[in-house]
């Protein structure tokens, strides 16, 4: 089946067209397809990727964010600083390595997902550019929040995290099925969900913003579209690495699929981010 996700559509071996790749029933998580055709069990390190390879890939690429994070959040320095002098720099900084980040990592986003190959170190280039955003957004947000109360940035993260949970939790707990349909809807939101975004920010340098970005009910509403979309996105996440891995596709394929998790959590973070700032003002 070919896939309709811009990350994994560039891959031969996700899309059935590695040579002798034979697919297997989904629910085979990790298989060898070396014996014969009868697929079995395989352990890491054998040239397959395999949940364990995923979930290793993963933790290096999100250990590589959040440490680019910590590092653009303790640069930054006191954006609510008494000292006015302080304060504007920590607020300047905060808006360039927003603006750096951003960019470099949808540019970088936009080339591992058309790149035929995966290229790890691109992978993990993405990650430090999203991590430097990922800081950068956060300490913005909480300059605006009353006190600069950073209990808000673990707020999203928990929320990050139980999305993640509860949406693989349901994945697997009622054997989801995902459909060309279901992949056509979600991927087209998707891409339409960012060129709105776009638009808007491209709009808010000339000063016509219309909110989509912002923190008002407008962005609220953006960012609860935004979370759900996410959420369906991690939905076809799992079920391209559970496709991947029952097909026996090479281990390095592993990082496309680190990679395509990272971009939806990272999403995800942002939006609940935003939806918790929006709330906690208008208490």
């Amino acid at each position: 089946m070919q896939s309709k996700n811009p990350v994994f559509a560039r891959s031969e071996e996700f899309n059935g067209r590695a040579a002798q790749t034979t697919y297997s029933d989904p629910s085979q998580w990790q298989v060898d397809l070396s014996g014969g055709g009868s697929p079995t069990h395989t352990e890491r390190g054998t040239g397959r990727m395999t949940i364990d390879t995923v979930v290793e890939k993963t933790a290096i690429t999100l250990g590589v964010l959040i440490a680019a994070a910590a590092v653009a959040w303790l640069v930054i320095g006191e954006t609510l600083s008494p000292d006015r002098e302080v304060q504007d720099t920590a607020v300047q900084t905060a808006y360039t390595l927003t603006l750096v980040g951003g960019l470099g990592g949808f540019v970088l986003s936009m080339v591992n997902s058309f790149k035929k190959v995966v290229s790890p170190a691109l992978v993990i280039a993405y990650a430090a550019l999203e991590g430097l955003f990922v800081g950068a957004f956060s300490k913005v947000v909480v300059s605006f929040m009353a006190n600069g109360d950073v209990s808000i940035v673990f707020g999203a993260v928990l929320g990050t995290l139980a999305a993640f949970g509860g949406t693989l939790a349901a994945y697997k707990f009622f054997d989801i099925q995902v459909g060309d349909r279901f992949r056509k809807i979600v991927v087209a939101s998707m891409f339409g969900f960012v060129a709105v975004s776009l638009l808007d920010f491209v709009l808010h340098l000339f000063g016509s913003s219309f909110g989509f970005n912002g923190f008002g009910t407008m962005g609220l509403i953006s960012s609860f579209i935004g979370v759900v979309i996410a959420v369906f996105m991690l939905i076809l996440d799992f079920d391209y690495v559970e496709r991947g891995v029952a097909a026996g596709i090479p281990e390095r394929e592993s990082w496309r699929a680190a990679f395509g998790l990272t971009v939806t959590l990272v999403w995800l973070y942002i939006e609940i981010l935003r939806i918790l700032a929006i709330f906690y003002n208008n208490d």
